[in-house]
């Protein structure tokens, strides 16, 4: 079996592991977005900078920003799931529950990811994927005893919490699953990319001033700062690699960024906040680890055809 359209490839473990290391670090910098500004103008800015990169990417790409009526049709979906629905619903969870809980419950995106690609595009996965994908999430099921554990938060809070981030992977899992369809995959993605972000942001906006009215902005410099890192490397940069992984390899296997994520993330937070690993924690993320290579291991799908 050649390398092209496996982890072998260095087209697809060099952006996977950049777009696993960037989106780590992410979830410590919307922490700290929480705070006076209300969460969807925070995503309002947020994809306003990001769509702005994109733009002037696909200008000094020479990507042709006409992607013609049905593409601005799948730029709005994409944009509404992804850009919109998805980032609004991981920041309204994270009022109820800490970070690092809502990480360890979108690791489980791959589950609708490997689902939505098989029903809809008959995109099938091997035994060795399903084994480690088994084994993988015994090991989020630990982390997420872990974090629920330590989080101050009420019953009530951590199931409102965890409802929130459930409906946010629901809406990911849709962007992440439409790469594979034909139509999409017709027009340039920086271009298509563009389009989305500029239509998340609008919904973003849309749903802000519905909530909380006119727009409100903090004047911290760290408050700013984070917006344009989510803006330009946390999503500018990396979801026009994550999207060409998920194009390459399928969304079952990409979405094992997921995976690693919330086990980076608390790396990052034990030198930048002192965080304690605990027997459980270290299990589950050893666990998790493990399960990734033995799924990473197996071959491509046996049927990827994309109805689209």
């Amino acid at each position: 079996m050649s390398a092209a359209g496996s982890f072998r490839d260095p087209k697809v473990l060099v952006p996977f592991l950049l777009v696993t290391l960037i989106w780590s670090s992410t979830w410590i910098v919307i922490k700290d977005q929480i705070g006076p500004v209300p969460s969807p103008w925070s995503v309002t800015y947020r994809f306003l900078i990001g769509a702005a990169a994109m733009f002037v990417i696909a200008a000094a790409t020479g990507a042709r920003l006409a992607i013609g009526r049905e593409g601005h049709v799948l730029a709005a979906l994409l944009g509404t799931a992804q850009f919109g629905l998805n980032f609004n619903f991981v920041y309204a969870a994270e009022h109820y529950v800490t970070s690092g809980l809502v990480a360890v419950v979108f690791a489980l995106l791959m589950v609708p990811n490997a689902l939505f690609a098989r029903i809809f595009f008959d995109q099938r996965v091997g035994r060795r994927f399903l084994a480690g994908s088994a084994v993988a999430l015994v090991g989020v099921a630990l982390l997420f005893v872990q974090e629920a554990r330590a989080s101050a938060a009420s019953s009530a809070a951590t199931l409102t919490g965890i409802g929130f981030t459930l409906l946010g992977v629901l809406c990911a899992s849709a962007a992440n699953v439409m790469q594979l369809s034909e139509r999409v995959k017709a027009r340039p993605l920086v271009a298509l990319l563009a389009w989305a972000m500029l239509y998340g942001a609008i919904l973003d906006a849309a749903v802000a001033f519905a909530l909380y009215g006119a727009p409100v902005a903090e004047g911290r410099i760290g408050y700013w700062a984070g917006l344009f890192y989510l803006g330009l490397i946390g999503s500018a940069l990396t979801f026009p690699l994550y999207f060409d992984v998920i194009r390459r390899i399928g969304p079952g296997k990409a979405a094992y960024s997921a995976v690693l994520i919330p086990i980076l993330a608390m790396a990052i937070s034990t030198v930048a906040e002192g965080y304690r690993w605990s027997p459980l924690a270290a299990a589950g993320g050893m666990l998790a680890i493990l399960g990734l290579v033995i799924a990473l291991r197996a071959g491509r799908p046996a049927a990827e055809t994309a109805r689209g």
